[in-house]
């Protein structure tokens, strides 16, 4: 089954598109979003270079890195992808500063989880700092389990894992 746009009772995922670019690059610059992301914040060519691979991977799998918008406005993204540590595949969310607070974030994660799965991917994992709590809140939320921990570069880290 070929996923594609999901509507959830606010929000509206759409498969990433180069259309979609210029407000992934600005969601992917923004401190406050990527931040604590591994990599942290993204140069435009990163961004670029990241929407190829997520473009790939959407080819691939049926499935992959949502934009998420509130009444037709960008406010982040979510998704599955091939994690940059070789860990696997992994849950991603990140949303403006401005648009958290109102369990956005955790209805578009558990939306996107669940498409992956519907789409055949089996394991899914998502990494977090240890201190990063309202990440871990949010994956937890969504059914995901703790499974290791592991220290990176003096900073505690969690993995989370969800099994279908």
């Amino acid at each position: 089954m070929v996923i594609g746009s999901v509507r959830t009772q606010r929000l509206l995922l759409q498969p990433v598109s180069w259309s979609d670019i210029a407000d992934i690059a600005r969601l992917k610059a923004d401190g406050g979003a990527f931040g604590q992301m591994l990599g942290g914040v993204c140069t435009r060519q990163q961004a670029e270079s990241e929407m190829a691979d997520d473009i790939t991977f959407w080819a691939r799998y049926r499935v992959g890195m949502f934009t998420i918008r509130e009444n037709n406005c960008f406010i982040g993204i979510t998704g599955v992808h091939v994690r940059p540590d070789s860990r696997g595949i992994g849950l991603r969310f990140a949303l403006f500063p401005w648009a958290r607070g109102r369990g956005l974030a955790r209805e578009a994660a558990n939306t996107a989880l669940n498409a992956a799965h519907e789409a055949g991917i089996t394991r899914i994992i998502g990494v977090t700092a240890e201190n990063n709590y309202p990440s871990r809140v949010i994956l937890r939320s969504i059914g995901m389990s703790l499974c290791e921990k592991f220290i990176r570069d003096g900073q505690r880290i969690e993995v989370y894992e969800s099994l279908r």
